[in-house]
């Protein structure tokens, strides 16, 4: 009962700041005896998921009204059950994955159906799912490298977003053809895709009153016959048959898979809007990494233009309800540990209070929020100064801080 303390007393102070909580249900932390069970490769799953639901819509659902069920299935699915990214790092792509897809969905929709019927009408809730989206450009105006950018769009995410969110259900066509296709010719008796029946598809269908986006970054796709066996077979990344690069011309952050190609976040949103009716979206991970340091300019610029790039979505029509940036404090970021620094406030990792000292972009960012304007002439050097001289009162230090920044 130590977690459901824990929770009740963050929400409860959130609440008395006047912070609207939204609260994602499940992020990667499935309990180790499930998984030892096969965790989202059993369908057993939706079950235990929904129940574990159950007891949180009980405990909170009065003080909270916005849900997320999942964050980043794709992440769990592919990078956990078909490769050795997250864990539980399983690496039988092909299968694994679809497998786990499946129920996630399955799951996801139960959950939605559930607090539909019981607990909708009593507090007025909404609830959702948190997609990571990579926007593909094609890598020329070739047909090949159109057709490669759309697969890669469809199965590392219209394979979630589409039974969910557009008006016919089920998995994208090309992913249930590619699939058959390379089944077929790897001798299989039937697809490797886990299929969703009519059923299914009418189940999932609509099962969201929000989709929530992460995105950071945008990535060339490109078909070359040339590279045949380049991908494990049977294997997701064969499967789509695309290969996937960044332009080395994009500004590069500390993660080697993360540039900064606002006008990719820009063609994603006007994409959603256009495959999937325009659904209400609120941005709940968009973010830069750094090595460290106070002194952020790079991450307030990419913070810039990818809200410029979000006014000019909303300009155009999309629906996009709110924005949130990853992330508040440098945190563990899974099998990178605390090497890659994503907040706007540094966390010193070798104080025993682990004090956290806002950066210049969290100055900028406080001003964008409280202003709603993006001033690129507003410049808080002064509040960093004052902020670091707070943590370290040491004159010789301030002089040094002071210098940096004039």
């Amino acid at each position: 009962m130590q977690g459901v303390e824990y929770y009740s007393n963050v929400i409860k102070e959130l609440l008395l700041r006047n912070v609207t909580p939204v609260v994602t249900l499940y992020h990667w932390d499935l309990p180790s005896k499930l998984q030892r069970l096969g965790g989202w490769a059993n369908p057993t799953i939706v079950t235990w998921y929904t129940d574990y639901a159950k007891i949180v819509f009980n405990k909170f659902s009065d003080k909270v009204k916005h849900w997320v069920t999942f964050n980043d299935p794709k992440a769990i699915c592919y990078g956990g059950y078909g490769s050795e990214i997250t864990a539980p790092f399983l690496n039988m792509s092909g299968i694994g994955e679809y497998l786990c897809s499946r129920n996630v969905l399955l799951a996801h929709a139960n959950v939605y159906h559930l607090y539909d019927e019981h607990y909708r009408k009593l507090h007025n809730g909404t609830v959702g799912i948190s997609i990571n989206f990579v926007w593909y450009e094609p890598a020329s105006d070739t047909m090949d490298d159109y057709s490669a950018a759309v697969d890669a769009r469809q199965f590392e995410w219209g394979q979630y977003a589409h039974p969910i969110f557009s008006k016919g259900g089920d998995y994208p066509q090309e992913i249930k053809k590619n699939i058959a296709y390379k089944s077929a010719e790897q001798g299989f008796a039937r697809s490797r895709l886990a299929q969703l029946t009519a059923k299914d598809v009418l189940f999932i269908r609509g099962s969201a009153d929000f989709l929530g986006v992460n995105t950071y970054t945008t990535k060339l796709a490109y078909r070359d016959a040339s590279l045949e066996g380049m991908y494990a077979v049977p294997s997701f990344m064969d499967d789509m048959g695309a290969v996937l690069v960044k332009d080395p011309t994009w500004t590069q952050s500390q993660s080697s898979w993360l540039q900064e190609v606002p006008w990719g976040f820009f063609k994603l949103l006007v994409e959603i809007k256009k495959l999937y009716d325009n659904p209400p979206v609120y941005v709940l991970e968009n973010g830069w990494s750094t090595e460290g340091g106070l002194l952020d300019e790079d991450r307030i610029n990419y913070l810039r233009t990818y809200l410029n790039a979000l006014l000019d979505a909303l300009d155009v029509g999309c629906d996009v309800k709110g924005y949130s940036v990853w992330s508040l404090i440098d945190s563990f970021e899974w099998k990178q540990g605390y090497l890659d620094k994503y907040g706007l406030y540094e966390v010193d990792f070798s104080s025993p209070d682990k004090t956290r000292t806002p950066r210049k972009s969290a100055f900028i960012y406080k001003e964008i929020a409280k202003s709603k304007t993006l001033d690129p002439h507003f410049e808080p050097e002064k509040f960093i100064v004052e902020a670091v001289v707070e943590v370290n009162q040491d004159s010789q230090e301030k002089e040094k801080l002071e210098n940096d920044v004039s």
